[in-house]
């Protein structure tokens, strides 16, 4: 089962798949990079508590092209925006449960516990990938 994605340092070393989940998860990933509604069908476990479990399968549910708020999940789940926001930041499987299309009310938010930097970057990148849907 497929328990995390991780992104690879920027050094330019290409990382071989090692199995055939392994390259079969690559491939899904190639997929959704050329059409952002592809739908990854992949044997998942999702490691975390129940509250977490919980967000992330609120973040399944939001289509390409589209976000929510933090403030609008935690509505939903009765909790904090912040305490939703963690969770995104834990998320294992980013891409394949779109932590990324969740925003602030004002602005981005954040992205794998960062609020700069590189992941800012592929955030945005991300969301502008999915703004070709139609």
């Amino acid at each position: 089962m497929v328990t995390e994605i991780a992104f690879l340092p920027q050094d330019g070393d290409e990382v071989t798949p090692t199995n055939r989940l392994s390259e079969e998860t690559c491939r899904q990933l190639q997929c959704y990079l050329g059409d952002p509604e592809f739908r990854f069908d992949l044997p998942l476990e999702f490691r975390g508590s129940s509250f977490q479990r919980s967000v992330w399968s609120q973040l399944m549910r939001i289509p390409p092209g589209r976000t929510l708020r933090y403030g609008d999940i935690a509505a939903n789940l009765g909790t904090a925006a912040r305490a939703v926001g963690q969770a995104c930041g834990n998320n294992p499987l980013v891409i394949i449960i779109p932590c990324h299309r969740v925003v602030a009310s004002h602005g981005l938010g954040g992205f794998s516990h960062s609020t700069g930097g590189l992941p800012l970057v592929i955030k945005s990148w991300l969301l502008d990938h999915e703004s070709r849907v139609s």
